[in-house]
C-alpha cells in the first residue's frame, strides 16, 4: 500500500444521545428517566468511557493520513475513495451497516466494550490499533473476506448486505409474488423471503433453519454462496410451497416477480428505513455480490 491514506471513523449515537436527542436536553432526559425509576447515570458511563476510545482511537491515526468521521445515518452519501482505510468504532452491526457501501477498502472493526460487545466483526481494541494499522499500511495484517448478498431489480436499482436481505411486505404481513429457482417456478403467498449469506448464518437465517425439520446447511462467512428460506408460504389453489428455502450458488440466482400492490420492500442486515421500493410486476435478482467485506482481522 503506497501513500498516506484516509482513515474513516464511523460510528452510530450512543444510548446517551439517543436519549438525550429524544427528550431535548440532557436535564430534560435525566428528568424523565427519574420519573420512571431509571438513572442516567449508567448511560452517561458508558457515553463517556465511548468518548474516551473514540479519542484513542484518533490517537492512534498515523499524523501524516488524513481522516474523517461519518455517523450510521449518514452512510448512504458519504463519498468513498478507493484506499480509505474504515474504522467502525461500535458493535458487531455497525460493520454490516458500513459494508453495504464500499468497494474494497479495508475495514477495522474497533471494540469500544469487550464487556458487552462479542466482538465477532469487531476484533480490535483502541489500545492497539496503532499497531493494527501499521500491519496493515505494511501489508502484514490478515485480512478475511466476507460474501455480500445482492437484490437488484428490473429497474437497475440495487441494494447489498453483509447478513441478509429481506424481500416482502414492508409491515411482514402476507407477500404475494412468483419465485423461480432451478428452473421451477410458483407463486407463493407468505411472510416474506430471506436470503442470507454465512456472516448472517448465525443470525435471523439460523433461527429459520432451526425451526425447520430439514434445512439447508447454511454457509460459512468467505464461501460464495447464499441460503434463503420463504417465511410462512401459504398452499391455496392459487399458490404453493414447494421452493422454501435452498442455496444460492455463485453464478445462481433466486428470481422474484412482485405482486404487491403496495408496501413491498427489500431492505438488508435489518435497516427497514434503508430499501428499495418494489411495485407490483417488478422483477427481482438476488445472487452472490461481486463486491466483498475485506475485514483486517
Amino acid at each position: 500500500m503506497s501513500g498516506a491514506p484516509r482513515a474513516v471513523v464511523v460510528t452510530r449515537p450512543t444510548e446517551l444521545e439517543h436519549v438525550v436527542a429524544r427528550h431535548g436536553t440532557r436535564a430534560q432526559a435525566r428528568f424523565a428517566l427519574a420519573a420512571r425509576g431509571q438513572s442516567i447515570d449508567d448511560i452517561e458511563g458508558r457515553h463517556a468511557a465511548f468518548e474516551g476510545v473514540l479519542t484513542r482511537v484518533s490517537q492512534a491515526i498515523p499524523s501524516r493520513w488524513r481522516s474523517a468521521r461519518v455517523g450510521r445515518a449518514d452512510l448512504p452519501r458519504f463519498v468513498w475513495e478507493p484506499g480509505d482505510i474504515v474504522l467502525a468504532v461500535g458493535q458487531d452491526g455497525l460493520v454490516a451497516n458500513v459494508a453495504k457501501y464500499l468497494t474494497g477498502q479495508l475495514v477495522v472493526g474497533v471494540n469500544p466494550d469487550p464487556s458487552r460487545i462479542d466482538g465477532v466483526l469487531v476484533r480490535h481494541g483502541a489500545e492497539r490499533l496503532a499497531e493494527v494499522l501499521a500491519r496493515t499500511m505494511e501489508r502484514r495484517a490478515t485480512v478475511e473476506e466476507r460474501t455480500l448478498v445482492e437484490a437488484e431489480l428490473d429497474d437497475g436499482q440495487r441494494l447489498r448486505a453483509l447478513n441478509e436481505i429481506y424481500l416482502g411486505h414492508r409491515t411482514h404481513q402476507s407477500s404475494r409474488y412468483s419465485i423461480g429457482f432451478h428452473d421451477h417456478k410458483e407463486r407463493q403467498s407468505s411472510s416474506g423471503i430471506i436470503v442470507a449469506t454465512g456472516t448472517g448464518s448465525t443470525g435471523w437465517a439460523r433461527s429459520i433453519a432451526q425451526s425447520r425439520r430439514e434445512s439447508v446447511a447454511l454457509p460459512a462467512p468467505a464461501e460464495p454462496v447464499l441460503a434463503f428460506f420463504v417465511r410462512e408460504a401459504f398452499p391455496s389453489v392459487s399458490t404453493g410451497c414447494s421452493i422454501t428455502q435452498g442455496r444460492i450458488g455463485a453464478d445462481e440466482a433466486l428470481e422474484v416477480r412482485s405482486e404487491i400492490e403496495d408496501g413491498g420492500v427489500i431492505f438488508g442486515d435489518g435497516l427497514e428505513d434503508d430499501r428499495l421500493r418494489v411495485g407490483w410486476g417488478m422483477r427481482v435478482q438476488v445472487k452472490v455480490a461481486p463486491e466483498r467485506l475485506h475485514l483486517v482481522v
